[in-house]
């Protein structure tokens, strides 16, 4: 389908504006819910096969981390390089279709018996994850703003949800049939393959601008924003990849620990939290364009930390089926308002900035699985280390809500 914008029905620019927020959804749920977050319900079949143990898993996520802070230092440069090299730097769209590919061959390759390079495999996916997610939010939200179909964008950070409980979802099937965690990866690697085959078609073309860009009219874009301002949205949005990933990362292998041997739950809950994902994110299209994202940020915030404290307070199937659903409403939700805030703050370096968001959120993540085998090492038992970790991870994101709180008060709009 032709995405210039020169058609003027409004009737057809609806249905372009709708297939590129699929397209969007589609390669996020490729790059986030297989290329990274695949990992977290297959760590309980690796550990059960034997091929790794709680710190060679906590290893394995910190590299794919590392390896997403990576690629989101590198999209920041791009601006910088493109600047000198213009031909040798493409663009988002670009990126996007490269990392697709990537991504389901980095999770392919991890279906082989060779755990010496699995972490740069995780760290070589985490390149590609960040590239796709970076490349797609930024081309798809221009993309929808030309079309006038901006608060669409909250359905392309469906994605992530959607590819969370399609990879969770069949994990418990897997292991009642007996299935290797290596057959797992196979599987989600075919699947990385078709959503980006879904997506190719559209994620293609340059980096359109929003409607109005012109030269004429570049002069009334908004000036940026105070400084500390956006040190304040950047360090608070860094807070939030440290407040949800103890959780993301471990809450298959701590339910299975609380609960009854046996029990079905633990494979439930972290597509509990997909669908939780998905949901949060389409509500997120329901909000007025109106509202302060600064405090639709510290409520979400606050939303995750209470999920975090009820996984605490009722360490049964009922905390952990809620705390699951109430982790996963904000956690997109959470990234779009935030880079909504950040094409706010600074319109004319609106990719550099959403880069170093992406870049101090991967710092949050890759401290977070450190240090919860650090306490983990250190508690009397597996149960309270978790819970110690699991505490930080709270106060992380009451503080990170306290920042928004204060940006809003501070910098009245």
């Amino acid at each position: 389908m032709d995405l210039s914008p020169s058609k003027p029905q409004a009737i057809h620019a609806s249905a372009s504006a709708l297939q590129v927020a699929l397209a969007g959804m589609a390669a996020l749920a490729a790059a986030m819910g297989i290329g990274r977050f695949a990992f977290t319900p297959l760590l309980p079949m690796m550990l059960h096969d034997g091929v790794v143990d709680i710190p060679a898993g906590s290893a394995l996520a910190a590299a794919n981390y590392v390896g997403y802070l990576a690629g989101a230092l590198l999209f920041m440069a791009l601006p910088w390089l493109a600047r000198r090299a213009p031909r040798l730097v493409p663009g988002n769209a670009a990126l996007a279709r490269g990392g697709l590919v990537a991504t389901a061959l980095f999770t392919a390759l991890l279906a082989l018996p060779v755990p010496g390079v699995w972490p740069a495999l995780r760290l070589l996916a985490g390149v590609a994850s960040a590239l796709v997610f970076l490349g797609t939010a930024n081309w798809c939200m221009a993309r929808l703003a030309r079309l006038g179909q901006p608060a669409l964008g909250g359905l392309i950070f469906c994605g992530p949800g959607l590819g969370i409980v399609v990879t969770g979802l069949p994990v418990g099937a897997m292991v009642a049939a007996g299935w290797s965690a290596a057959a797992g990866w196979a599987t989600f690697a075919i699947l990385a393959a078709l959503l980006a085959a879904l997506a190719w078609p559209v994620l293609r073309g340059g980096d359109a601008p929003a409607a109005g860009a012109t030269d004429a009219g570049a002069a009334a874009v908004p000036a940026p924003s105070s400084t500390p301002e956006r040190a304040l949205l950047a360090t608070a949005y860094g807070l939030a990849g440290l407040g949800y990933i103890v959780t993301a990362t471990f809450l298959p292998v701590i339910a299975r620990g609380a609960l009854a041997p046996g029990s079905v739950w633990p494979d439930l809950f972290w597509p509990m939290f997909g669908a939780g994902v998905a949901l949060g994110a389409f509500l997120s299209t329901r909000i007025s364009s109106a509202r302060d994202r600064r405090l639709l940020l510290a409520a979400a915030y606050l939303l995750q930390a209470m999920a975090i404290g009820l996984s605490l307070a009722v360490p049964n199937r009922f905390g952990f089926a809620l705390g699951s659903l109430l982790l996963g409403l904000p956690f997109t939700a959470i990234t779009f308002f935030a880079l909504q805030e950040a094409r706010h703050q600074w319109p004319r370096a609106a990719a550099g900035f959403t880069g170093l968001l992406t870049a101090l959120y991967g710092l949050g993540q890759i401290a977070g699985p450190p240090m919860a085998a650090a306490l983990l090492a250190r508690a009397p038992s597996a149960a309270q280390g978790f819970d110690q970790a699991l505490g930080v991870a709270l106060a992380a994101l009451v503080l990170g809500s306290a920042a928004y709180a204060f940006m809003a008060w501070r910098w009245r709009r």
